[in-house]
């Protein structure tokens, strides 16, 4: 692996560029282009370019695939908890007007919410995903999952 240190430089200059691009992607999907998809595809792109330098058994130490699997169930639940608690509030399923008093801060908060709760699912199922077609002893059974 030392026949690799250009690549291993090069791969620590991007992936933290790449996590921030993420992040703004994430947080700018509500006034432009973006949201929760795009930046939970962003966001495992650098962990995937982290796996294609250092190898996915790496990957899973840094990432171990139970963080992941609870990620995507927290990303659900952010989504679906935000519609739940609109209904709770006497609102439509993401009714958003029911966050705030004023309608244009509920719509900007509950638009936030939903794309973070997508994000975090997006890209923990992008890496859930890559590991298993990836990793050369897939797991089997459900103590793995």
């Amino acid at each position: 692996m030392q026949h690799h240190s250009i690549l291993r430089v090069v791969s620590k200059l991007l992936i933290p560029p790449i996590l921030v691009y993420a992040l703004y992607v994430q947080f700018h999907g509500e006034y432009s282009p973006g949201g929760g998809f795009q930046a939970g595809v962003v966001f495992a792109v650098a962990f995937i370019l982290f796996s294609l330098v250092y190898g996915v058994d790496e990957l899973t130490r840094v990432v171990p695939p139970r963080l992941l699997h609870a990620l995507t169930g927290i990303g659900v639940l952010i989504f679906a908890g935000t519609g739940i608690v609109t209904m709770l509030l006497g609102e439509a399923f993401l009714s958003y007007n029911a966050l705030t008093e004023n309608p244009v801060h509920a719509q900007e908060w509950g638009i936030v919410i939903v794309e973070f709760g997508v994000g975090v699912t997006v890209a923990s199922v992008m890496l859930s995903l890559f590991i298993a077609f990836t990793s050369q002893n897939p797991p089997l059974d459900d103590k793995d999952w």
